[in-house]
């Protein structure tokens, strides 16, 4: 915040200007990422609408948990791959990683190439 102006003040303000705040009561706030979840806990939310955007401001206790997972392939997987798909060893074991390990999935996406 800015110094020597009171929250009042500071209020009124962002409403001449459009910007309207609010507070959320949360219990936490999960974020979701490819290879990992951050959790907040405790958090303080404010909602914060200007020009027909809304913002979220969170502070609070930051956790991060890893959601990457080694997935363990198989040979006899990597060769039903190539079998099905007419795909190279190379080529079934890194579909086979992006797929997770889904062998179905690593069949249909190798089927489209």
């Amino acid at each position: 915040m800015m110094p020597n102006i009171d929250q009042r003040a500071m209020k009124n303000m962002m409403a001449k200007m459009g910007i309207k705040s609010s507070e959320i009561n949360a219990d936490r706030v999960l974020i979701e990422c490819p290879t990992k979840t951050i959790t907040i806990e405790n958090p303080q939310v404010t909602l914060i609408e200007a020009q027909g955007t809304k913002s979220f401001q969170i502070v609070g206790d930051i956790k991060e948990i890893d959601r990457s997972v080694e997935v363990d392939i198989s040979q006899d997987d990597v060769n039903m791959v190539m079998e099905r798909s007419g795909s190279s060893e190379e080529d079934a074991r890194k579909t086979l990683e992006e797929t997770n390990g889904d062998i179905a999935a690593a069949i249909l996406k190798l089927g489209k190439n």
